[in-house]
C-alpha cells in the first residue's frame, strides 16, 4: 500500500502545479496476484504492482484529460502539463457545469488484511482441493484465483479529498469433460469467505450432469434462471437503463417511463456502495460520497444516477456515480432483492422449461428495448413436470429484459455475489415464464 497521507501529497503536488480553472486529480494503486490452472495443473503466477494518476485539467470549459502510471514529481507534472495543453485545444463543453465540491463520506470497512497479504503457496493451496477434486471425478479444472488489495483516492482544487483502500478475491473455475462442462464462481472482499471446495463440487455437478446432452428445438420457453444467468440480465439492465447519459440522449429505455410501473411490482432494484453485504464503496470516481438509491421500487423506475456533468446539465446534484476516464455514470454496487423461493421450488413449479447456469458472449441488440442475445454455457438442461429430465444442447437466446422481468413467475430467495471492475452485483435466481430462444448449437 501506498497510504492515505502519500497519496495525498501526489494529489496536492498536481493540484499546486496545475494552471486549470478547476483541477481533478485521481490516484488508484493496486497489488494484485493471480494463479491461474488449466488441465488440473497450474500453469501461471503472477503478480503486478501499479499506479496510476489520471487528471482533468479545466479550463473555463474546456476540458483536458492525462494519466500516468509513475508517481514521480516530473512524471506528475508532466501529466498536468499534458492535461492542459489538451483541454487548450478543445472545444468548451456547456454541459459542464463545476467538479463536485466536498461532502461528508462516511467509512465502510472492505479490507482484509489476510487476503491483502496471502502467498502465492496459499492460493495454489486452493487450487490444489480444485484439481484434486476434478481429477478423482474424472474431470478437467481450468480457471483462477486473485487476491489484491487496492486503493483509491480522489482530490479537486474545490477541496475534495476522498480515501478508500480495499482487497478483493475472486474465484472462478470450468470443469470439463470430453463432451460437456461445468462453471463455479465466488468473489468476496475477504479470501477467507471464498471456498474452492464448494466451488468444485458445484462445477464437477453440473460437468457430470451435462453428460449426454440432447438437442431441443428452438422456441419460447419457461426458465429457471441460476444467479450466473441473472448477473447477464441485471448488468446489461444496469448499463442501458439507469445512467442520466443514456436518458439524456434518448437511448434509455427508461426514456418517458419514470415513476411508471417498468417490470413485475416484486422487483426492487438498487445500487448501495455502503452495503457490506456487497463490495462497498463509500464515493465515487469524483469523491462523491454513495448512499442507497432505488433504480426499481415496486417495479416502478424510479431513478437514474448522475455524475457531475449529467447532474450539472439539469440543475441537480451527482448521486456518487461517476465513472473514471468519462464513461459517463454507472451504477455499479447493485442489489435485486430476494423473494420467498427456493431453486427447488422454481423448478417443481415449472411445466416444460430450462435449467439455464449462465450465458456468455452477450451483446446488446436494441438497447432501448433491452433487448440482447447471447448463448448458453456450462449447464443447461430440460425441465418437464416439474423435475429435471436431463442436459440440452446450448441455445442461442434472444430476448427483452424487461420483458422477462414483466414475465416473472418467482424470485429465489439466496443472493449470489460477483465482482466487477469497480463494485459488485448480488442476485437471486429467478423463474421466468416466458424466454425466447431463436437457435441451437451442436454442443
Amino acid at each position: 500500500m501506498v497510504g492515505r497521507d502519500e497519496l495525498y501529497k501526489v494529489i496536492e503536488r498536481a493540484l499546486e502545479c496545475s494552471p486549470g480553472d478547476e483541477t481533478e486529480v485521481l490516484l488508484m494503486t493496486s497489488d494484485s496476484y493471480l494463479t491461474r490452472f488449466s488441465k488440473n495443473y497450474i500453469h501461471q503466477n503472477v503478480g503486478e504492482t501499479d499506479s496510476v494518476l489520471s487528471l482533468r485539467v479545466i479550463l473555463g470549459q474546456r476540458i483536458g484529460r492525462a494519466s500516468t502510471n509513475s508517481l514521480s514529481d516530473a512524471a506528475v507534472r508532466e501529466a498536468v502539463t499534458t492535461a492542459a495543453e489538451i483541454a487548450r485545444l478543445q472545444k468548451p463543453n456547456p454541459e459542464f457545469k463545476s467538479l463536485p465540491g466536498p461532502q461528508p463520506i462516511r467509512d465502510v470497512c472492505a479490507w482484509d488484511e489476510a487476503t491483502a497479504e496471502c502467498p502465492a503457496v496459499q492460493r495454489a493451496d486452493a487450487v490444489k482441493l480444485i484439481t484434486e477434486k476434478c481429477a478423482a471425478a474424472g474431470v478437467e479444472a481450468a480457471g483462477a484465483l486473485s487476491t489484491s488489495a487496492r486503493e483509491i483516492a480522489v482530490g479537486n482544487s474545490h477541496g475534495v479529498r476522498a480515501y478508500h483502500p480495499y482487497t478483493v478475491a475472486d474465484l472462478s473455475l470450468v470443469a470439463m469433460s470430453g463432451e460437456s462442462s461445468g462453471y463455479a464462481a465466488q468473489s468476496h472482499n475477504q479470501l477467507s469467505e471464498i471456498c474452492p471446495g464448494r466451488a468444485a463440487d458445484q462445477a464437477i455437478k453440473l460437468c457430470l450432469e451435462s453428460k449426454g446432452a440432447r438437442a431441443v428445438e428452438p422456441g419460447e420457453y419457461e426458465v429457471v434462471l441460476q444467479p450466473y444467468a441473472v448477473l447477464t440480465l441485471v448488468g446489461f439492465m444496469a448499463r442501458m437503463a439507469f445512467s442520466a447519459r443514456t436518458y439524456q440522449e434518448g437511448r434509455s429505455p427508461l426514456v418517458g417511463k419514470l415513476g411508471q410501473k417498468l417490470v413485475d411490482e416484486r422487483v426492487n432494484v438498487w445500487d448501495d456502495g455502503l452495503d457490506r453485504a456487497g463490495m462497498p464503496m463509500p464515493f465515487d470516481f469524483e469523491g462523491v460520497p454513495k448512499r442507497r438509491l432505488e433504480l426499481i421500487s415496486g417495479g416502478v423506475a424510479a431513478n437514474l444516477v448522475y455524475d457531475s456533468m449529467t447532474a450539472g446539465k439539469e440543475g441537480k446534484e451527482s448521486t456518487g456515480h461517476a465513472t473514471p476516464g468519462g464513461w459517463g455514470p454507472m451504477p455499479a454496487n447493485l442489489f435485486f432483492g430476494t423473494g420467498g423461493a427456493s431453486l427447488e421450488d422454481m423448478i417443481a413449479g415449472t411445466r416444460r422449461g430450462l435449467l439455464v447456469t449462465r450465458f456468455h458472449y452477450v451483446n446488446p441488440v436494441h438497447p432501448v428495448r433491452t433487448i440482447i442475445t447471447g448463448m448458453t454455457r456450462d449447464g443447461t438442461f430440460l425441465i418437464e413436470g416439474g423435475k429435471v429430465v436431463g442436459p440440452v444442447k446450448n441455445l442461442r437466446f434472444t430476448q427483452s429484459i424487461v420483458g422477462a422481468l414483466n414475465s416473472l413467475d418467482a424470485i429465489g430467495d439466496k443472493a449470489h455475489l460477483s465482482g466487477g471492475r469497480m463494485g459488485g452485483a448480488s442476485v437471486p435466481a429467478l423463474k421466468v415464464g416466458k424466454f425466447m430462444f431463436t437457435g441451437v448449437t451442436e454442443f
